[in-house]
């Protein structure tokens, strides 16, 4: 091999040689950014896993107590039940002991309290307050001639 061709290949192994490195210059530096996307897509799903976790905390709380204000409303309705069996349970020996009282509960309403129990079927608070606002007076029942 002559010294011209012998400089020859050594420029073209040091050429292959810049290349190669360049070319991993470029790997690492697309490696690197990859990295960084990496690490800021990390980041902003820990922020978003933290914000899910303060609202699943939030809901869990506000579940609680619900579920709290749940059993309260429960157990004052079976107390009102129990209220209500005993005010009947009383009305009923009253009857059984009273004759008048029984006779008295036995008769019916007059037509004025009648009116006042008597109402449409209703859907909602819109029906309610235009039955509310439609309905006329109720009649004096002692006194139907005016002064």
């Amino acid at each position: 091999m002559s010294t011209v061709r012998q400089v020859l290949y050594g420029i073209a192994l040091l050429g292959a040689l810049a290349l190669l490195i360049w070319c991993q210059e470029l790997r690492i530096a697309v490696a690197d950014k990859n990295t960084e996307l990496a690490g800021k897509d990390v980041d902003t799903a820990r922020e978003e896993a933290g914000r899910n976790l303060i609202t699943a905390n939030t809901l869990r709380t506000a579940l609680q107590q619900e579920r709290n204000a749940q059993a309260d409303l429960r157990t004052q309705q079976d107390l009102l039940r129990q209220g209500l069996a005993k005010r009947d349970r009383s009305i009923e020996e009253l009857k059984r002991e009273n004759s008048e009282l029984r006779d008295w509960a036995a008769q019916l309403l007059p037509d004025a309290a009648r009116r006042l129990r008597e109402r449409p079927a209703l859907t909602g608070a819109d029906a309610y307050r235009q039955w509310l606002s439609g309905r006329s007076a109720v009649q004096h029942a002692g006194n139907s001639t005016k002064r």
